[in-house]
């Protein structure tokens, strides 16, 4: 072989083992950019019939929530899946509603009655996290038999967003320490995004201490957002009497949240110090009356023990009569007597 031939077979040679070395690493290399990782599932809600009589029952189940999140199931009026619920959950028949949990898949089913809400249609199943999440979703059904009216602002879409965090003003006072109802000021600053005005909204003001479902109250701020606009919404907020922990206090509007802020409340050492007095005042003063009546007691025995009576030196057995006069009324030996006088 001559040395060019033996040259090509060696550069041959050298070629494809800088191939077979490549090809093993070519695989790994281009898998990511073939099978980029793929997004969570959206929570998704669907209803076993679109249609539906009042006093009827229909199955509602989802898909894509949080595994072990508990959900609040509601029939709900004046609501669309693109809008949500106007008015929050004053527009739903809540006695009626129904909790259900999400399992290890995050899916969940539960029957629902389909109660009339107290508001007209059009009208949605209307699926919120309590614990666990904090989604929000809407599916439209139609309950035969109940009234429809259109959605309020139909002619355009006013929607509120918080446009600065929110915070809780005030403080507690003696009364709170003594265990009086804990109260502060929710503030927020919201904007109207929408192309039209809200006019008196009703927020829904939430209260929830640790994994139990929230308090839910309504609060009615009066007043017009027209878009483009912003305003500062103040909202008293007020717990039990005698409250005390970490609690959470959330602010919603047509069923979406808007914020949410957490809230230390102080234990009432006030109660904690008047029971502790009280039961060392009680005793105290117990054992002083039972003292007083036993003094008291002691000193009419004292008075009503019989006199001892010497006996008479005439003699064994006999008994020295006592004289009709006092002792202090006794005569003296130099006062006269009528002995004497004789």
């Amino acid at each position: 072989m001559t040395p060019a031939a033996r040259a090509r077979t060696a550069l041959a040679a050298l070629l494809t083992a800088l191939v077979l070395a490549l090809l093993p690493a070519l695989p790994a290399t281009a898998a990511p950019a073939a099978a980029p990782a793929a997004d969570p599932a959206a929570p998704a809600v669907a209803v076993s019939r679109n249609q539906a009589p009042k006093g009827g029952e229909i199955t509602v189940s989802g898909t894509g929530w949080k595994a072990g999140a508990l959900l609040m199931v509601l029939l709900c009026g004046q609501g669309t899946p693109e809008k949500g619920v106007i008015g929050g959950t004053n527009s739903c028949a809540n006695t009626d509603g129904r909790a259900a949990t999400v399992d290890a898949r995050g899916a969940f089913s539960v029957r629902l009655p389909v109660a009339a809400p107290p508001r007209p249609c059009p009208c949605v199943v209307h699926v919120s996290g309590v614990t666990g999440t904090q989604d929000v979703v809407d599916a439209a059904l139609t309950v035969a038999g109940h009234p429809t009216a259109p959605l309020p602002d139909a002619a355009g879409d006013g929607r509120l967003a918080v446009l600065t965090a929110a915070r809780l003003d005030g403080s507690g006072g003696i009364l709170t320490w003594f265990g009086a109802p804990p109260s502060r000021t929710l503030v927020l600053t919201v904007g109207n995004l929408g192309t039209a005005p809200v006019r008196d909204p009703v927020f829904l003001v939430g209260t929830a201490r640790g994994v139990l479902a929230p308090r839910d109250e309504e609060h009615q701020w009066r007043g017009t957002i027209k878009p483009g606009q912003k305003a500062q919404i103040e909202l008293d907020v007020e717990l039990a009497a005698g409250a005390h922990g970490d609690y959470r206090v959330s602010v919603s509007y047509g069923g979406k949240l808007l914020a949410e802020q957490p809230w230390t409340v102080g234990r009432p050492w006030g109660v904690v110090l008047f029971w502790v007095l009280l039961a060392v005042v009680v005793p105290t003063a117990l054992f002083r009356i039972g003292m007083v009546l036993v003094d008291r007691a002691g000193g009419r025995n004292r008075h009503s023990v019989p006199v001892p009576v010497p006996a008479d030196a005439d003699g064994p057995g006999t008994t020295a009569v006592l004289p009709w006069f006092l002792p202090d009324s006794a005569p003296s030996e130099n006062s006269p007597t009528t002995k004497g006088h004789s």
